[in-house]
C-alpha cells in the first residue's frame, strides 16, 4: 500500500487527507510488511474500516449511511495492484474485525434494526449516541 490514501473525517463533516510512513500510527507504512499483513492489522486496528477502489461511488453512500448514524469510518483507498490481494472485493466494510461485506449488507444490516448494535457492540458507537425519532 506504497500509494495508501486514508481519508479521516473531521468533527465539522470535513474529511484530512493523510499519509504517514512512521510506525507511530496504526495507518503507518511499513515497507517490509506485506499487503496482506497491512490488510490485516489496519482491520484490526479500526474498528469500523472500508476498502474501497478510487472513486467508489458505493464507498461514499456507505460512508454517508454511517455518518448519518455518528460513525465516521477510516477509509482506505487500494491501487489496483493491491486489490489482487484483497481476499474480499472492494468496496468492503469491515466492523469490530469482522467483513460485512458490501453496500447491499451494509444496507441490510441497516433495514434489519441490526446495523447499531453491531456498531455498539464493538464499541464504534456508544449506545446513547443515536437517539431514534418516531
Amino acid at each position: 500500500m506504497q500509494g495508501l490514501r486514508c481519508y479521516n473525517p473531521l468533527a465539522d463533516g470535513g474529511v484530512r487527507l493523510e499519509l504517514t510512513t512512521t510506525t507511530t500510527s496504526p495507518l503507518a507504512i511499513d515497507v517490509t510488511e506485506s499487503t496482506e499483513m497491512r490488510i490485516q492489522r489496519l482491520i484490526s486496528e479500526n474498528p469500523v474500516i472500508i476498502f474501497s477502489r478510487p472513486s467508489c461511488c458505493m464507498c461514499h453512500v456507505m460512508k454517508r449511511l454511517l455518518s448519518t448514524i455518528g460513525v465516521h469510518p477510516t477509509v482506505i483507498e487500494l491501487e489496483e495492484d493491491e486489490i489482487a490481494a484483497f481476499r474480499d472485493a472492494p468496496p468492503a466494510l469491515y466492523i469490530g474485525g469482522a467483513c460485512v461485506g458490501g453496500l447491499e449488507s451494509l444496507v441490510a444490516l441497516h433495514l434489519s434494526n441490526n446495523l447499531v448494535p453491531k456498531l455498539v457492540e464493538t464499541g464504534a458507537l456508544r449506545s446513547n449516541e443515536f437517539l431514534i425519532t418516531s
